[in-house]
């Protein structure tokens, strides 16, 4: 039977979620996590886990800049999107960054069953919506090939930017210290094609749900 990965921030929904695998696919093995650190830990230990069904809104997350990173480092693993963002937008920028599927989590079980079995089997699943909807604009897949570039540590270190933290802030969370911080900084402006630290935010600002969102961090000397 096959191992199922469920990374979802709400209790409520894993527990929903896992109730329904577990009546489709009894026998099947599932593993959860609760926030992207946890995520990629999980994704370390189970490299030969079958399947992920993914939430787009975890902490540590922003858009669709953890599923473009997981498809980088692990090519291997297929991801199914699940969201309560059903737009037909964002369900194809999902399939254009590397999902296989996408589930909207007001899908009924009988759909939720047909959507991971079709995935399994080695196709794409998702609503005709999201198939007829425009493709990701140039500058969003420009600006996911070039996070694909960063370590981990380096997206990790991104995306504190990205929630407003200063570089000692950063390091504190890290438990690294202010320079190696800055070392980070350094070499993600050079891999983004970034002068600063605010161009690094909005490039990876392009892969958020809704762009014009995007909290630009603290000046701050690189």
């Amino acid at each position: 039977m096959p191992t199922l990965l469920i990374a979802d921030d709400h209790p409520l929904f894993r527990e929903a979620l896992r109730g329904v695998v577990m009546r489709l696919m009894p026998g099947a093995r599932l593993c959860e996590a609760d926030s992207v650190d946890a995520l990629y830990a999980l994704v370390e230990a189970e490299s030969d886990a079958d399947l992920l069904l993914l939430d787009l809104n975890m902490p540590g997350a922003q858009g669709f800049s953890a599923l473009v990173h997981l498809r980088a480092l692990h090519p291997q693993l297929p991801v199914v999107v699940v969201s309560a963002r059903e737009e037909p937008a964002v369900m194809r920028r999902a399939l254009d960054h590397g999902a296989v599927g996408f589930i909207p989590k007001s899908a009924d079980a009988a759909t939720l069953g047909q959507a991971i079995a079709t995935v399994l089997d080695g196709d794409r699943w998702a609503p005709p919506a999201a198939f007829h909807a425009p493709a990701a604009n140039p500058d969003e897949q420009d600006a996911a090939r070039r996070l694909r570039d960063l370590t981990p540590q380096q997206f990790r270190v991104l995306q504190m930017l990205g929630s407003g933290l200063l570089n000692k802030q950063v390091g504190y969370e890290l438990g690294v210290s202010e320079a190696t911080v800055k070392a980070h900084v350094t070499a993600i402006l050079r891999k983004l094609g970034a002068n600063n630290r605010t161009q690094a935010v909005l490039i990876a600002g392009r892969l958020a749900l809704d762009p014009g969102n995007v909290v630009l961090p603290p000046e701050e000397g690189e």
